[in-house]
């Protein structure tokens, strides 16, 4: 890859456009932390820089250059319509540069609401893996089972599981564990519906080679079925996590004491809307930074089937 296509990009005209937009003056009747805005800046254009020179594929440097262009853009357009111009609630909408310094003054109380929201999230979900991937293999092992208990999963992932919350509150002992409950709903059904459509899914031709082979049964379906059905389980997994994530935060905003949900509700309960933002943008992050690594591990697992 040239230099020309490794550095000259337009990513670096929208990084100095933003800079630029920072030299009018401030409207907005509240403090802006105009310096935190740029300190962010450019903390992204070097980063940017510095993966810009160990990428060797064009296609993942764009997709890059884009991501940064994106946060560059949406930055400007922001700062302009809080700091510069006042143009949204400066009480409701905080210009940029003030939930980027809130971030780094509330940043040790924001990583042990990270871990919290993270652990319970991962209890549940790994809990949820353990016994839907298993039970699924079984039951899609059989055709009839399997068709009939498609229709059941179906009848019970369509309820949502935040309505257990009442009963979980009933049963169990502490609400760390009924949020543990929740995301186990969240996820099971989708790896199970994934799984079981995994395995009813495997092409016949595989089965009657192993069979010729003599295949035990315990190795049909452990080596033979379960790697082909890989595919399936992981968009069940996908979906799983994704919809964890969103529950997690609805329970924790019921009754939790930490977590990303609750720093959210707290706040906005005192109408600090500046943290609210804040615990918003961060609790999109971690879903992102999760999926992406989520999915690199699919692709590492599944790596064979290119």
């Amino acid at each position: 890859m040239t230099l020309k296509k490794r550095y000259l990009r337009v990513t670096h005209l929208l990084f100095i456009a933003l800079l630029l937009i920072q030299l009018l003056p401030d409207k907005s009747t509240k403090e802006v932390f105009t310096g935190s805005l740029i300190a962010f800046a450019i903390g992204v254009e070097v980063v940017f820089l510095a993966i810009s020179s160990l990428i060797k594929k064009e296609q993942s440097l764009t997709l890059l250059a884009d991501i940064a262009g994106f946060i560059f853009v949406i930055l400007g357009i922001w700062s302009l319509a809080t700091a510069k111009f006042n143009i949204l609630n400066d009480m409701l909408f905080p210009s940029p540069g003030k939930v980027i310094h809130q971030f780094t003054e509330d940043s040790d109380k924001i990583i042990i609401n990270i871990e919290s929201s993270l652990g319970t999230t991962l209890k549940g979900f790994l809990l949820a893996v353990a016994v839907a991937v298993p039970l699924g293999l079984f039951i899609g092992w059989s055709a009839r089972i399997g068709s009939a208990a498609t229709y059941i999963t179906k009848f019970f992932s369509s309820i949502p599981p935040i309505v257990y919350i009442p009963y979980g509150i009933a049963l169990l002992p502490t609400f760390k564990s009924v949020s543990v409950f929740v995301i186990f709903l969240a996820t099971f059904w989708p790896v199970f519906a994934g799984t079981m459509s995994g395995v009813l899914g495997v092409d016949k031709k595989i089965i009657d080679s192993a069979k010729v082979l003599n295949v035990s049964k315990p190795e049909m379906l452990f080596r033979v079925i379960f790697p082909a059905s890989l595919q399936q389980i992981f968009l069940g997994c996908n979906q799983g996590l994704s919809v964890s994530f969103i529950l997690l935060t609805s329970a924790e905003m019921i009754g939790a004491r930490d977590g990303m949900g609750y720093y959210v509700k707290y706040y906005s309960d005192f109408g600090d809307y500046t943290r609210t933002i804040t615990g918003l943008l961060v609790i999109g992050i971690v879903v992102i930074a999760v999926t992406f690594l989520f999915n690199k591990l699919q692709s590492h697992l599944l790596r064979w089937k290119r």
